[in-house]
């Protein structure tokens, strides 16, 4: 059967030649890194066309699969990146060469970082000239760069290779601690031909590529041992834990331990945030005053100040770590009781030889409890105010209701004091509903990752977004308007980064470099691509346009005009900015 394509060429001969396993049938290296995405059950791609990749986007629509284009890489990248989270398969994106590629990139080393399954896909240069270096369209030795950036990096120079490299890529980015892995495909690579039963054979469907690994027997009887006795014990959850989707065993763990859990940011929601063993109200408490600390899927890196100084006071701490990856234990601190193998198997085992006569001290349970209500009772009133121009407060006040009568929802979150004042106000409900900028803290993950979010779990999605971060990706708002996205994308609008306060010192005619155009009108561009716009000005304002938003499904974005006074310097890691000693006169 003939199949819709591109009228070029290439696209005449691969449908005269993929045209069945009969005697004598052919096939190419476009069809068969179809089949081999296919037959591993990856059906999502998100791309930016070009050369030498645009028929392959093109044959894999036609062969069922759903292509999505972007209008930059990066963005791509980035929804490749949060699909692979929320679905544990690699999530897939398809950049052109050069720099094509290098725009991708950065989304590759996120997902690295992050430990999200992705599989970069880059057409690239033929190696005979690339190693010559002689001066070939967009030539870059791409394998060479990809390596230090991901987990796993391939080349296939043979079309009877293919099937085996799309295996060896999926297994890469899924097994152990996920990440991302980059696929190299030269373009003579996709047009060559070879014996289409034969193309069939060499295809591989990758097998148990995510195999469970057991905890050692001694090393949870350890960790038990060390969380008995504790007086005042904590359990952190990391996006790990998150990732792992073995959501009923730790919420059965936390509550037959009724030790205090402290969510990280993408952990919100594996229990909720208004459970009654949730810390997060009282976070300087708990990281101060506890004595042991089990970790679950999360690292003692920046985000936890390196299990140490200030951040967790002066009481001597012993950590439990449960972690896939044996060289993340001691990464910081000595860990008292290391617990290797997969966070579902880790966490099963534990509360599988804990017992039942466990609870935590009650003096200590009380301290964490009467310290959330007092801090609680503090907020209450910032998040009820009606303040015009808003606050981040009153703002974020309206936006928690919303979120509250519709758990199901997700939100994306990224930017400094957006993000910062977001992740603590508004309580998650469910797991893997909350998506943000992770271990780097990156910006321009907003909308790569709402797009994602909602082409792979159908659900809707609010987008909360610094102005300064929405800058990064804003033009992917006609690519969620082209493919009739449910995402409503809300820019908290204060006139620049941080605030909109700043002056040029000199007295001249340029901006600070800190502040924007004042008064953008964002919600101007997205009509301009045919969704609903909404300027706001108050927490009422917000509220009924993002629950129209969220009611009609439609692409939306409300430009919520923010007090440029109230934002703080870099949000609240402010104190990673160098300080000036010199004195100019």
């Amino acid at each position: 059967m003939p199949r819709k394509g591109s009228n070029t060429a290439i696209d005449r001969i691969a449908q005269e030649i993929h045209n069945g396993p009969g005697v004598g049938a052919l096939t190419d290296g476009f069809h068969l890194v179809i089949d081999a995405l296919k037959l591993n059950d990856i059906n999502t791609i998100y791309n930016v066309p070009g050369i030498p990749i645009t028929d392959l986007g093109r044959y894999m629509q036609a062969e069922g699969l759903r292509v999505l284009s972007f209008r930059h890489e990066q963005a791509a990248g980035y929804a490749a990146a949060i699909a692979g989270f929320l679905t544990k398969k690699p999530g897939v994106c398809m950049t052109v060469s050069a720099p094509g590629f290098l725009n991708g990139l950065t989304a590759l080393a996120h997902a690295t970082t992050n430990c999200f399954p992705m599989i970069l896909i880059s057409g690239s240069s033929e190696r005979e000239i690339v190693d010559l270096q002689q001066g070939d369209y967009e030539e870059m030795d791409q394998l060479a760069i990809a390596k230090p950036l991901c987990k796993a990096a391939y080349r296939v120079l043979h079309a009877e290779d293919i099937g085996i490299g799309i295996a060896r890529a999926i297994r890469a980015a899924v097994s152990g601690r996920p990440g991302g892995v980059y696929l190299d495909l030269p373009a003579q690579l996709l047009g060559q031909t070879m014996n289409a039963a034969a193309g069939a054979k060499s295809l591989v469907k990758v097998i148990d590529p995510a195999p469970r690994q057991l905890p050692a027997p001694e090393a949870v009887a350890r960790a038990l041992k060390v969380l008995k006795g504790a007086k005042r014990p904590l359990i952190i959850l990391g996006k790990g834990a998150a990732y792992a989707q073995a959501d009923d065993d730790i919420r059965t763990l936390v509550e037959k331990s009724g030790i205090p859990f402290l969510p990280m940011s993408m952990a919100k929601g594996l229990l909720p945030d208004t459970h009654p063993l949730s810390a997060g109200p009282a976070r300087s408490l708990v990281l101060k005053e506890s004595d042991v600390v089990m970790m679950i899927g999360a690292r003692l890196n920046w985000l936890l100040s390196h299990g140490k100084g200030k951040t967790w006071g002066d009481q001597p701490k012993q950590f439990v770590q449960i972690d896939i990856e044996p060289k993340e234990m001691d990464s910081n601190v000595e860990i008292a009781a290391p617990v290797v193998g997969d966070i579902g198997s880790c966490v099963s085992a534990l509360h599988q030889a804990m017992g039942d006569d466990w609870a935590p001290p009650p003096a200590w349970s009380e301290a964490v409890k009467s310290k959330k209500r007092a801090n609680l009772e503090k907020m209450a009133p910032k998040l009820r105010n009606n303040n015009v121009p808003m606050d981040y407060h009153g703002a974020l006040g309206a936006l928690r209701t919303i979120i509250k009568a519709r758990p199901d929802a997700i939100l994306v979150n990224e930017g400094a004091n957006t993000l910062d004042f977001t992740r603590a106000i508004i309580d998650m409900y469910q797991p893997r509903k909350r998506l943000d900028v992770g271990t780097w803290g990156v910006m321009g993950i907003g909308m790569g990752t709402a797009i994602a979010a909602a082409v792979e779990t159908g659900k809707p999605v609010l987008a909360i977004e610094g102005d300064s971060a929405f800058g990064f990706s804003g033009m992917e708002i006609e690519t969620i308007c082209r493919y009739n996205l449910p995402i409503c994308v809300v820019v908290f609008n204060n006139n620049g980064i941080y605030r909109g306060t700043d002056v040029n010192p000199t007295g001249g005619s340029d901006a600070a470099p800190t502040v924007f155009v004042k008064d953008a009108r964002y919600d101007k561009m997205m009509e301009a691509f045919g969704g609903v716009g909404v300027y706001a000005t108050s927490p009422d304002d917000l509220t009924r346009a993002v629950n129209e938003a969220m009611d009609s499904g439609k692409p939306t974005l409300v430009n919520a005009v923010i007090d440029e006074k109230a934002g703080t310097e870099s949000g609240r890691i402010g104190n990673l900015n160098p300080q000036s000693v010199v004195s100019k006169k």
